[in-house]
């Protein structure tokens, strides 16, 4: 067999009529299968593989598509994928590239509630512990909402009847469509630096469908509403939608309307109380007024007061008797401590020198002033001084004898 060389195709040509084919045959196709090898590129794009028990495809999700979905992409997780079918020329391989994402069994939008709330919950954004109360009696409110909607309506209908007294101001954002969630971040970051200061932040917004709601259920709502310094209420839906921004508030309220109601007190309800406040301080005031008077009629009945100057005869008798009964024991204690005293100073008179000098005694010093003990301590014709219980005596040695002789027989000789 002759080929036409015509008839032989380059590598690159084959790829191309393969790309073309393959296009044109699996342009709108849907595929089932479970996430694989996962991987975001730098450039936004979104890489994985598709596979089942007995194949597997490559398959990739362009920026402009990931950019649009509402859930975080896990490896495992099995989806429903819409797209169409394309040759990549450098490896000769060919991929899904997806349009459209869904997880299986499950809508996109309620599994990112779910990834979200779990990521949320994790860090502690929806503890109780944190939550503030509302002041009892505010008196500015910073409303986020859209100045177009209905619930911008009731809201303030509700404040106008319950509590008008009370300053609204609203900060107006867009509450659903693309960039909504930024921009109400933003308009509750802006209530935190209003001056003077807000009492209560209330983020509300009417009903919708889950879609038009979603704004609430973003990442960036949900973590200003944690990091405001002011309490904030949420009212965003009916009763029955429940949004990551409501789990996230300090007061979570049903409606709008109910967000108001929790924001103020009920203008009846204070006159009520204060009614029935005034009620009862009459009732103490009277009581206490009876006890007083009671009081001070048993007082009156009293010695005291009926015969004053017989009450103060039989205190002064009474001081009297307790200044006698002082005394006596004092006086006693006195003559004893007197009696000690004169025992003491005759014994002491006893052992001093004066004591001894009366006795007939004396003191002989010489003449440099040292009193004499031994008679080797002078000589003859030295003067010394002999003191006596009355006066002094000066006299001249003649002679001394040593050791303790008689002195009277000394004399006498």
């Amino acid at each position: 067999m002759k080929l036409n060389p015509e008839d032989v195709l380059t590598v690159s040509a084959l790829t191309n009529q393969v790309k073309e084919t393959l296009g044109n045959s699996f342009s709108d196709v849907w595929v089932r299968g479970e996430i694989s090898d996962l991987m975001r590129a730098g450039s936004g794009h979104v890489y994985l593989a598709l596979k089942d028990d007995a194949a597997r495809i490559s398959a990739v999700i362009w920026r402009n598509a990931a950019d649009r979905l509402r859930f975080e992409l896990e490896e495992g997780v099995e989806v429903i994928c819409n797209g169409s079918i394309d040759v990549y020329p450098p490896r000769g391989s060919y991929q899904l590239n997806i349009r459209q994402i869904e997880p299986l069994g499950i809508g996109a939008l309620q599994l990112a509630f779910q990834q979200l709330h779990k990521k949320l919950s994790a860090e502690g954004l929806f503890d109780s512990k944190r939550k503030r109360s509302l002041p009892r009696f505010p008196r500015r409110i910073g409303l986020v909402t859209s100045p177009q909607g209905a619930a911008i309506r009731d809201f303030l209908q509700v404040i106008d009847r319950h509590w008008p007294v009370i300053e609204v101001l609203v900060i107006p954002t867009r509450v659903q469509g693309t960039g909504a969630a930024t921009e109400i971040a933003a308009a509750i970051r802006s209530a935190n630096r209003v001056e003077p200061r807000l009492d209560v932040i209330a983020v509300v917004r009417g009903g919708g469908s889950a879609e038009d709601l979603w704004s609430f259920n973003e990442e960036v709502v949900c973590r200003a509403i944690f990091q405001s310094q002011i309490p904030v209420v949420s009212g965003v839906g009916h009763e029955v939608d429940v949004t990551l921004a409501d789990l996230v508030a300090d007061v979570r309220a049903l409606t709008p309307t109910e967000a108001a109601e929790r924001c103020v007190p009920k203008q009846s309800e204070v006159r009520n109380f204060l009614a029935e406040t005034e009620k009862r301080l009459s009732v103490a005031l009277g009581n206490r007024l009876l006890s007083a008077r009671k009081e001070l009629a048993a007082l009156a009945t009293r010695p005291l007061f009926e015969k004053p100057l017989d009450w103060l005869q039989l205190k002064s008798m009474r001081l009297d008797e307790l200044q006698l009964r002082l005394e006596s024991p004092m006086v006693r204690r006195l003559e004893r401590a007197q009696h000690q005293t004169q025992q003491l100073t005759a014994k002491l008179h006893s052992l001093s020198p004066l004591g001894v000098l009366e006795r007939g005694y004396s003191v002989t010093t010489a003449s440099d002033g040292r009193v004499l003990t031994d008679a080797n301590h002078v000589k003859a014709n030295d003067q010394i001084a002999s003191r006596l219980a009355n006066g002094i005596v000066i006299s001249r040695v003649e002679t001394t004898e040593p050791g303790s002789s008689n002195l009277t027989a000394k004399i006498s000789s």
